[in-house]
């Protein structure tokens, strides 16, 4: 299958089933740390990168052919290979999906196109988004997450602002901490006041375990994970 990937059971959302919405990774970032490796084309262009009938005749097929493990899903997951939010078919797959498998609905994204209007409405009939905010910092942001050009943090900050105000479901921020990047403590102080600005449901602290896009990218050790939980408050937590 070319769009569905899973079920993946994780410790965040249970046992969920992913669909990519693009047959390849399309993405406006490069992260150094993303498990799918380097992104062959950085794009900033939103179009149906993957056309809704074949995700949705796809995922008929899947649930179908795996009834048992389809009565124990949690989530149906909208993430896949790059960034879903770039498909401009992702509202009316949020909506096909639900009428197919009756399960909830997760988006997981990078937040980049968050300050546009038509993409936070797009989303607003998923239970779950999971948006990343890895920095407040231009020059990490450059370092850590090669954006494509024009991609600016405090449009992407302001997004998330907005989603926040109009979505109704949870939103769990996750942050992916990097050693000797992102985790400076100066740095996650400043992180800290834009996301009490967003005040999402949780917020969940990641460091790469996997292999990853570039060499010499190391996870934040355990005990200095457990300091900055302590300086994001109660709703953080390492995942």
């Amino acid at each position: 299958m070319k769009y569905i990937y899973g079920p993946i059971k994780s410790r965040r959302l249970g046992l969920s089933l992913g669909l990519s919405l693009s047959a390849g990774k399309i993405c406006n970032l490069d992260c150094i740390y993303c498990q799918w490796g380097r992104t062959p084309l950085v794009v900033s262009e939103r179009k149906e990168y993957a056309k809704a009938d074949e995700i949705i005749s796809e995922l008929k097929s899947w649930l179908l052919n795996n009834p048992r493990e389809a009565k124990e899903l949690r989530f149906v997951t909208l993430s896949g290979l790059g960034e879903p939010t770039l498909n401009t078919c992702i509202g009316e797959l949020i909506s096909r999906v639900r009428k197919v498998s009756g399960l909830k609905i997760a988006v997981i994204t990078n937040s980049t196109l968050l300050c546009k209007p038509s993409v936070r409405k797009a989303i607003l009939g998923a239970d779950l988004v999971v948006p990343s905010l890895d920095t407040v910092d231009p020059q990490i942001f450059k370092k850590l997450d090669r954006p494509c050009a024009g991609l600016r943090l405090d449009k992407i900050i302001k997004g998330l602002v907005a989603l926040r105000k109009e979505f109704r479901g949870q939103i769990w921020l996750e942050i992916m901490l990097v050693s000797g990047v992102n985790d400076d403590i100066r740095h996650i102080k400043e992180l800290n006041k834009s996301i009490q600005r967003i005040n999402p449901d949780k917020i969940q602290l990641n460091s790469p375990v996997r292999s990853t896009a570039e060499k010499e990218v190391f996870p934040v050790k355990r005990d200095k994970l457990e300091m900055i939980r302590k300086i994001l408050g109660d709703k953080a937590e390492i995942i």
